[in-house]
């Protein structure tokens, strides 16, 4: 949820009401205000903490493996979320990391819990966000809910780094390619996550880069789509990147693995949420920010719950995150009582040019559900305007 989002609507108010969940940690107001520093016009901030942490921990882990090689960077990257001297800022977490010193980064979205031995956040917070009468999410009404067990988080320890003797031994400078949603479906989250991470790499080399070199940054577009983001990640092999920041979707992702894969480079997600890739085959390279689905189905499931609604719909985007996300929802739900006598779960088909959900917009007006869910990106608009011309009546 985003409050671009609104921007897709002629009439005003058309979401007034509707509310949802996306991972995201409570942000500061010096976050913020240094976000705008980068972009003025920042009005979303999802994403942009995730971003944010992925490119700082990747650099933290490139100093503390004394190499910008991927593989040692990888061996870093959980480690860095674990044990040792804890640390908040760019400048003492590279500092500590250049010394030798085993250290765990406090970040923006990472600022309790660690990673997990797979690479993905053992604990997460979830933001409860509510539209408002300008079809804008309301400040005033955000409430966050954590989710997850520490437990799991990794007890690993990394292996030393090797310092090396100039910048030119390290492989120095790092590069890290952008594989961000600058168009396609999620195009409306880019703004957010481009803000995070443009601001980490101005601070990562304000305090004085990775290994003695400013971190090189490439912009490049995942397009939300899987044939867009494979010629982005060819053309970042050719320009000898280490790790690709992204992609924004995660069927996008799980597209482009086994190409990242088998050029030995790191996948760095800010924003995949789909369980499957928990375990996916990545030779130890593919790592997120973002939580699984089964943290945020737990989360959605609560906020879906708590107007009591004894019949619910859910309509979810045909692929690996809708159908997921779709799943852990429905495992909530099914743990809180509610019979699939009273679910309806429908899908529509997000490749299509035009959305026709006409015959779903039918299928619910008829089931008569007291809550609706929806997964879904930018295109799920149209949904919203099917079930509209359906004579489907939102409450409020």
């Amino acid at each position: 949820m985003i409050s671009s989002f609104g921007d897709e609507f002629d009439q005003p108010g058309t979401l007034r009401g509707m509310k949802g969940t996306t991972p995201m940690a409570p942000l500061t107001d010096d976050f913020k205000n240094r976000l705008r520093s980068v972009d003025p016009n920042l009005g979303d901030f999802v994403y942009s903490g995730e971003t944010y942490d992925a490119v700082v921990m990747s650099a933290i882990a490139a100093e503390l493996a004394g190499s910008t090689a991927p593989a040692a960077i990888a061996a870093q990257l959980i480690g860095v979320t674990s044990g040792g001297t804890p640390c908040d800022t760019v400048k003492t977490c590279l500092s500590l990391a250049a010394s030798g010193t085993d250290l765990v980064y406090s970040g923006v979205s990472m600022s309790s819990g660690g990673f997990t031995d797979v690479g993905e956040p053992s604990v997460a917070s979830f933001a409860t966000l509510h539209f408002d009468a300008q079809d804008q999410l309301d400040a005033g009404k955000m409430e966050f809910v954590t989710a997850g067990d520490e437990t799991q988080a990794s007890t690993r320890t990394a292996p030393p780094g090797a310092r090396p003797a100039n910048a030119a031994a390290s492989g120095a400078p790092l590069k890290i390619g952008g594989l961000l949603p600058e168009t396609g479906d999620l195009k409306l989250a880019y703004p957010p996550m481009a803000a995070g991470a443009a601001l980490a790499i101005r601070e990562v080399n304000a305090a004085g880069g990775v290994l003695g070199e400013d971190v090189v940054f490439i912009k490049g577009d995942d397009g939300t789509s899987p044939e867009v983001a494979k010629a982005t990640v060819a053309s970042h092999i050719s320009a000898g990147v280490h790790v690709i920041l992204g992609a924004g979707a995660s069927g996008v992702s799980t597209a482009v693995l086994p190409q990242v894969k088998a050029a030995g480079l790191i996948l760095f997600s800010p924003c995949n949420t789909a369980a499957s890739l928990t375990g996916a085959d990545d030779a130890g390279l593919y790592f997120r920010t973002a939580p699984p689905d089964v943290m945020q189905g737990a989360a959605l499931g609560d906020v879906i719950l708590r107007d009591g609604p004894k019949r619910i719909a859910i309509v979810a985007r045909d692929d690996e995150y809708g159908s997921g996300l779709e799943e852990n929802v429905r495992a909530a739900l099914d743990r809180s009582g509610v019979t699939s006598d009273n679910l309806l779960a429908l899908t529509y088909d997000h490749s299509a040019e035009t959305i026709d959900f006409s015959g779903g917009a039918e299928q619910i007006k008829e089931f008569g559900p007291d809550a609706l869910v929806l997964i879904g990106f930018a295109e799920s608009a149209d949904v919203i305007k099917a079930l509209l011309s359906a004579g489907v009546e939102f409450k409020h």
